[in-house]
């Protein structure tokens, strides 16, 4: 293992007060405690937007917290949730007075402990409202959406929600919208290697030279095929075959789409894969409105990538096209 550490148990800690410090004007942190991450600019009287979930997978989950995204987040260990304590002390920083909305993915853990961050935040007179992220197409059969993994399609969930806080609109409005971007939002991933857990030392799991796994989970779970490497395209037609599979789209169709490096892939080959991506869509007759590519939830350093596709109306069209400016996103109106 070759990584700029430390002491291992160190990892999240010290990577917190590095981000702190480099962005001081943007983010503080409440209770004390760097793992409750709130942003330094609250807006009096706006949805606050609180989101959470383990570490290893920067940008998410933390690295939307900003103007027009997200108002706080509370910080795991490496593939670990934050606790309940923490969602709380988040809860109660971001509230201005208009409720919280909670966005975040599909995993045990963090269910269970924003259940009960939402319940102490409720004793305190805080409305809550609560957006679970299950994008991964590759995790469950359709009919079962409701077990499905969130991975970096939430970006689209943070994206769209935040913009409409931004805008002032009231918690139930908020809420409707990420839960429609969260309706329309569909990934597949692929690994190409493991990644190392800093206190772990070794790799999650092994995968070939020249082997790929398509549907592999961002914490190293299970994917549904392992085959050998094949060239970009066929691996893009491929992915987006178990996209288009549930998605209608067609002849003016508009879409949003979203090519994420899992941190160990150059951004040249994830331009590659997108432009795959734009031919089949072209081929459909649909138009990607925006497109966003680079490293947005990663897995340490996992080499792979996974592409994302949200299904546009005019609503969600403008919301992913409102400004946002955080550490790790910047977004300009077009």
């Amino acid at each position: 293992m070759k990584k700029f550490l430390n002491d291992p148990v160190d990892f999240v800690d010290e990577m917190l007060d590095g981000i702190y410090r480099a962005h001081p004007k943007q983010l503080t942190y409440a209770a004390g405690d760097r793992r409750c991450m709130v942003t330094a600019r609250p807006t009096a009287g706006k949805v606050g937007i609180a989101t959470g979930g383990g570490s290893g997978h920067l940008p998410v989950f933390l690295g939307y917290v900003g103007d027009g995204m997200l108002d706080g987040a509370a910080v795991g260990g490496v593939f670990q949730s934050p606790s309940a304590e923490q969602m709380y002390e988040v809860t109660k920083a971001i509230d201005k007075g208009a409720g919280v909305l909670y966005i975040y993915g599909n995993y045990t853990g963090d269910i269970i402990n924003f259940d009960m961050a939402a319940e102490l935040a409720d004793l305190d007179g805080i409305q809550v409202k609560q957006v679970v992220g299950n994008d991964d197409a590759a995790s469950s059969i359709v009919g079962e959406e409701h077990k499905r993994r969130g991975v970096a399609g939430i970006f689209f969930l943070f994206k769209a929600a935040g913009a409409a806080a931004a805008e002032g609109l009231p918690l139930d409005e908020v809420a409707r919208i990420a839960d429609k971007a969260r309706l329309g939002t569909r990934t597949i991933g692929v690994a190409l290697s493991s990644c190392v857990v800093p206190e772990v030392g070794h790799a999650t799991f092994s995968i070939g030279e020249d082997e790929m796994e398509i549907g592999m989970g961002i914490h190293g779970e299970p994917g549904i095929s392992r085959k050998k490497l094949a060239p970009a395209d066929a691996v893009v037609d491929e992915m987006m075959e178990r996209i288009f599979a549930e998605q209608d789209l067609g002849v003016g169709s508009q879409v949003a789409v979203l090519v994420n490096g899992l941190g160990g892939t150059p951004k040249e080959e994830l331009y590659i894969l997108f432009r795959r991506v734009s031919q089949l869509l072209e081929e459909r007759g649909a138009t990607a409105r925006h497109v966003f590519i680079g490293e947005y939830a990663t897995a340490m350093e996992m080499a792979g990538a996974s592409i994302s596709v949200l299904t546009l109306d005019e609503e969600l069209d403008r919301l992913i096209d409102a400004p946002a400016n955080t550490p790790f996103f910047q977004h300009v109106k077009l």
